[in-house]
């Protein structure tokens, strides 16, 4: 695998939006910030093609809704945690 700067770049845009879409399904508000939204739909994107790989389900013609799916689901379980972690810590000090 080769990284470059634009690979780098459309991966960080991406783990932008999975994160930002995976924020929007959970209810309530996050505080959490947006680098940290960011650094999850990053790694759910991530996650969510190695997913749709192991189940045969990445490769479709045109856009791969299934892939994208996880992705979100992914992010926002990512949300979820994260923000309820950082809560936890930020009500007991």
């Amino acid at each position: 695998m080769e990284f470059t700067l634009t690979g780098i770049i459309v991966a960080l845009i991406v783990g932008l939006v999975i994160g930002a879409l995976g924020r929007l399904v959970v209810p309530g508000k996050q505080n959490i910030p947006i680098w940290l939204t960011m650094v999850v739909g990053v790694v759910a994107a991530l996650l969510g093609t190695v997913l749709a790989r192991a189940l045969g389900v990445a490769d479709t013609r045109g856009f791969d809704w299934i892939e994208f799916f996880f992705q979100v689901v992914l992010a926002a379980i990512g949300v979820a945690l994260v923000a309820g972690t950082s809560g936890r810590r930020r009500l007991t000090r």
